[in-house]
């Protein structure tokens, strides 16, 4: 090329750079398109005793909405309900490690990332702006790892102190340390074969961790037992009744007749699970699952709170319908459900009209964790947000 370029195109140029990657939603979700929320996303429905539930409990729910690129808090301050959010490019796995007041999400995008956050505890004293009042604890992102897309990760967990996840991609948990390359420290017996453990393709959707004391006292749940011609995602892969639940210490199924399920976790000493193709809540018992209620949509997203379980139920992509033989997709709903764990009552209910999937759910400390800085339900402040990131603190 000749010549020299027009002045006036130059400076308009410029000044589209100069206005781009201004917004803290943009910088914390390394995604420029993050500020521009569809409203409709943030709305939602009440019924029963949800916000009383949740006040009680005295916790801040920490939830994904992989599909629709969304982390969401919930909790009662003031008795008033507060929502606030993230964007965060396909969030699944989300976990709290309320030991050291650090929560940790897996973005499952090629490549994976895991975000690292923890709440603001003050803000560096500063001259030049106007500083907001700091009356509560939002997360903000401390630090965001790069991982291969095919790792797929799914949920996390804390076992022994330290960061586990699936990778679903490679058939296995992983532990992700954080000074040193993450590694393959468990799998199931079903993906061995003469030629070693086979990690190259997802054969078992094993995707979630019931977290106990170390690996061998933990849980994993998957979609089939062992390697087949047909994998997750082809449309005849054969879903009905063929989940397990894996032990940790034998490698070996100790449930079986489950149909896709997710988020196993510990219920004192009870296994629970996500029936997710049935939209069922249950607990493994004499090598079987068993059911304990039936929600509206595929289950997946739990957790407990003393006796309280919340769950997510989550529409179904008609893409993928045939994964959801026990459930009528029609009126499959996006959203939370607290569940009273004595008398199997649902007390109370939040979904999103506009919702999609419901991925994982866990809970902090409303006292430690009020949510996120950007508000589903008060007036955007766009000036604090951005005093609040310029000058935030996260240690004590």
């Amino acid at each position: 090329m000749s010549g020299q370029p027009d002045l006036e195109n130059l400076e308009g140029l410029w000044a589209l750079h100069h206005g781009q990657w201004r917004h803290p939603q943009q910088i914390t979700s390394h995604w420029e398109a993050a500020r521009d929320t569809d409203p409709d996303l943030l709305k939602f429905r009440v019924k029963g005793a949800w916000w009383d539930t949740l006040a009680e409990c005295g916790i801040t729910l920490l939830v994904t909405r992989e599909y629709e690129h969304l982390v969401m808090a919930l909790q009662v301050s003031g008795g008033k309900p507060q929502v606030s959010y993230m964007r965060m490019p396909h969030p699944s796995g989300l976990v709290v490690n309320r030991q050291e007041n650090t929560v940790h999400i897996a973005s499952t995008r090629n490549p994976n990332q895991v975000f690292d956050l923890k709440p603001v505890t003050g803000l560096m004293p500063r001259s030049d702006v106007q500083q907001p009042e700091l009356i509560d604890r939002p997360l903000v992102p401390v630090s965001s790892r790069f991982l291969p897309g095919c790792f797929y990760l799914h949920d996390l967990a804390i076992i022994g102190g330290e960061l586990f996840a699936n990778s679903v991609g490679q058939n296995a948990v992983v532990k992700l340390a954080r000074d040193s390359a993450p590694e393959r420290v468990w799998w199931p017996r079903g993906i061995e074969t003469e030629a070693g453990p086979d990690f190259s393709k997802n054969y078992l959707q094993v995707n979630s961790i019931a977290a106990g004391d170390d690996l061998a006292g933990s849980f994993f749940s998957a979609s089939a037992a062992t390697i087949s011609a047909r994998r997750p995602g082809h449309k005849n892969f054969p879903v009905d009744k063929r989940g397990v639940i894996f032990s940790g210490a034998t490698r070996e199924p100790v449930a079986t007749g489950l149909t896709r399920p997710h988020s196993a976790r510990f219920y004192g000493s009870e296994i629970w699970v996500d029936n997710s193709g049935y939209g069922e809540l249950g607990f493994a018992q004499d090598g079987r699952f068993k059911p304990f209620l039936r929600l509206p949509g595929w289950t997946r997203g739990l957790a407990f709170y003393k006796n309280i379980a919340f769950v997510g139920t989550s529409r179904v992509i008609p893409r993928f319908k045939q994964y959801a033989p026990g459930l009528d997709v029609e009126k499959s709903l996006c959203g939370l459900h607290a569940v009273d764990m004595e008398s199997g009552k649902i007390l109370g209910s939040l979904t999103w009209p506009y919702g999609n999937q419901i991925f994982a759910i866990d809970w902090a400390s409303r006292d430690a964790i009020t949510g996120f800085p950007f508000s589903a339900t008060a007036k955007r402040q766009t000036n604090r947000e951005k005093e609040l990131f310029y000058s935030f603190q996260t240690f004590y």
